[in-house]
């Protein structure tokens, strides 16, 4: 056999996430492999929660628990799931003193007193479309923690604002499952091959464009809006842009990222504050997005300029593509959202 069909037939297969994280290892502002390991620990679960996701109608994992989680919701048993799966790999990993969950009301403190981190961790979006088969995703949210090594964990090490994070990203659980994330220097964006078991570097450097034809929100709400979200709206709709939502925030997240567009979850009568919680679902996706080259916006501010004050504190959300975001936030009044 010729040298030219041997190449022809043994193609590289790409480059690891493992491989990957030891590579970019020195742009880490702490370059000892904590933060390395934290990303493969999360990849882990995501690989876990992968597997789960594509067998759930298959077995008695899909539906709801009969429970509200703290937030209120009612709590389904692949969200359950999920939360076990990824505290358990935070836990065993080592790294993390202590994860913050959506499905929890207060810190889990892992037993990892050594560790440098924090993770705040939505750990299944959207977990409701599972029933559906509508893609669902992981968000999750890493700071270098503030109080003393060899101490628990307190909440000053949560409550640190979300520029401080030093890394961030979102599992996509989908018609392919992809890790996207960011250590602040850039969006890289790693794809799952089931029959090897891998992450593999499928967008080195993913970038939204500056504008786009989507706008992703709940047009239900429509009469709850203030006037100039629905201002912008109809812009959009004057300029024949296409309505796109699923009611999976990482879903409707990620096709705009990668294709230019405007996810919106105003305030609204029920949800005065916002809906979208900030630790584990603003903070993260503001942060990706910042480094893709877009903006994420409460009305009044960058997301990520918010002072936090609680766990599980609420925030509007605009973001996507820089253009519409200022286009959107142009025609907010003064003082027209709480941030």
């Amino acid at each position: 056999m010729s040298i030219t069909n041997e190449n022809a037939i043994a193609q590289p297969v790409g480059t690891t996430l493992e491989r990957y994280i030891m590579r970019k290892q020195a742009e880490f502002a702490f370059a000892t492999g904590e933060l390395s390991q934290l990303l493969r620990d999360i990849a882990l679960a995501g690989k876990i929660v992968n597997r789960e996701v594509n067998r759930a109608g298959l077995t008695s994992i899909i539906g709801a628990m009969g429970q509200q989680n703290v937030q209120g919701e009612a709590q389904q048993k692949l969200d359950v799931e999920a939360n076990i799966r990824f505290i358990r790999a935070l836990t065993n990993g080592g790294e993390a003193c202590a994860v913050l969950s959506e499905e929890e009301d207060d810190i889990i403190h892992t037993g990892n007193c050594q560790g440098k981190y924090v993770v705040a961790i939505d750990p299944l979006d959207g977990s409701s479309n599972i029933d559906v088969n509508i893609s669902i995703g992981t968000i999750f949210s890493i700071y270098r923690r503030v109080t003393p090594v060899g101490l628990e964990a307190t909440r000053e090490d949560f409550l640190q604002g979300g520029r401080k994070q030093v890394a961030a990203g979102y599992i996509l659980y989908g018609s392919s499952t992809m890790l996207v994330y960011t250590t602040g220097h850039g969006v890289v964006g790693f794809t799952y091959e089931n029959s090897l078991g891998e992450f593999f570097l499928s967008h080195p450097s993913i970038r939204i464009p500056a504008s786009g034809t989507t706008f992703s929100c709940n047009e239900g709400n429509w009469f709850d809006y203030a006037q100039y979200v629905r201002d912008f709206l109809t812009q959009c709709k004057q300029q024949r842009m296409s309505g796109r939502y699923v009611g999976s925030l990482v879903a409707d997240y990620h096709r705009n990222l990668f294709t230019g567009g405007i996810y919106l979850y105003p305030p609204t009568a029920k949800n005065p504050q916002g809906k979208l919680r900030l630790l584990y679902e603003g903070y993260p996706l503001a942060f990706v997005i910042e480094q893709a080259g877009g903006r994420a916006e409460t009305g009044t501010g960058a997301v990520l300029d918010i002072e936090p004050t609680e766990f599980h504190q609420r925030a509007p959300l605009y973001v996507g593509s820089a253009t519409l975001v200022q286009d959107l936030v142009a025609l907010a009044p003064v003082e027209a959202t709480p941030a």
